[in-house]
């Protein structure tokens, strides 16, 4: 990142809020209700706005396409819904217009995702025809 001229703190300042940020303890719940606003268009709960309408539509955009690191394109496929994965085991999904949602389990595929959950999420979304697509 530094040699191409993307670094403007220092390095170890940059760890330290990478590493603090990555180690923030959430429950399912919290995660779902964390990203609510996204289902809801940018409006948090309690009727706020956190992002335009633009706003989330964009955030929900970059997470279709690369939330789920490169497994993406597989995810969209099965899931058919804007997700983000953590090595942690945690997704969370966001079905527009109607809620957020969040699975878990630790066990991960070869590229850094939930395998229960990409099939909990996959199994969701086909009972419920939720789906982008």
């Amino acid at each position: 990142m530094a040699s191409y001229g993307n670094m403007r703190n220092p390095v170890d300042v940059v760890l330290h809020e990478y590493v603090r940020q990555c180690s923030i303890a959430m429950s399912c719940a919290d995660l779902a209700r964390a990203t609510l606003f996204l289902a809801r268009h940018g409006v948090r709960n309690d009727g706020t706005r956190l992002l335009g309408v633009s706003g989330a539509k964009r955030v929900n955009a970059v997470m279709l396409t690369c939330g789920t690191y490169d497994a993406a394109g597989q995810f969209a496929y099965r899931v058919g819904l804007p997700g983000k994965s953590g090595v942690g085991g945690g997704i969370i999904a966001v079905v527009p217009g109607k809620c957020a949602i969040c699975v878990w389990s630790p066990g991960l595929d070869a590229r850094g995702n939930s395998v229960a959950g990409v099939d909990a999420l996959d199994r969701f979304t086909t009972l419920t025809g939720w789906s982008v697509f």
